[in-house]
């Protein structure tokens, strides 16, 4: 389990997995992959954005963790979207193929880590050892899509899902030792 950063740290994670595994074939750099909306993916040749996070009830924990001397209220388990979109910077004639190149890659490298754990982690992640599994899912609808990027052209993307992912409550409850014991006893 893992701190408020665990999100942003997931992020960094994919960014991670697809630099290593995507440069120099297709992508040139490693700094040409990055987090950013399509709409405003500056240099970035892929980009990778949150636009959604919802609470996983299914991987929800409803125990307390025991800290000894407190004890904390359990993990808040999510999921979170992320839209995957290629921005190719090639002559129109050879734009959509080297976008579809991209894309392909991506997918396939996501489909062959969908366990992400180990070595690749960033940050709290990587402190707390953990993993999560990504899940490619249905393209996003055409309003969300719309309400996403108003203005803005269709461009090739995917979505998928980075979860379950766990956030350490920051609510400490001290406890303390029991000390004393009264019994009563009398007829009822």
């Amino acid at each position: 389990m893992a701190d408020f950063t665990v999100v942003a740290d997931v992020g960094r994670t994919l960014v991670q997995l697809l630099r290593t595994n995507m440069t120099p074939d297709p992508i040139p750099q490693p700094e040409m992959i990055g987090l950013a909306s399509p709409a405003d993916k500056g240099d970035f040749v892929l980009s990778l954005f949150l636009y959604q996070i919802e609470q996983n009830g299914m991987a929800q924990q409803s125990y307390l963790i025991d800290n000894g001397s407190s004890v904390k209220d359990p993990p808040m388990a999510v999921d979170l979207h992320y839209l995957l979109t290629a921005h190719s910077n090639a002559d129109l004639q050879t734009r959509s193929i080297d976008e579809q190149r991209i894309m392909g890659r991506a997918l396939q490298v996501l489909n062959d880590n969908s366990w992400v754990k180990g070595s690749v982690l960033q940050g709290a992640l990587a402190d707390a050892n953990e993993e999560f599994k990504v899940v490619m899912r249905e393209p996003i609808n055409l309003h969300t899509a719309i309400t996403l990027f108003p203005n803005q052209p269709y461009k090739l993307s995917f979505n998928l899902v980075a979860g379950p992912i766990f956030i350490d409550s920051g609510k400490d409850k001290p406890v303390g030792r029991i000390v004393e014991r009264g019994d009563t006893f009398g007829e009822a």
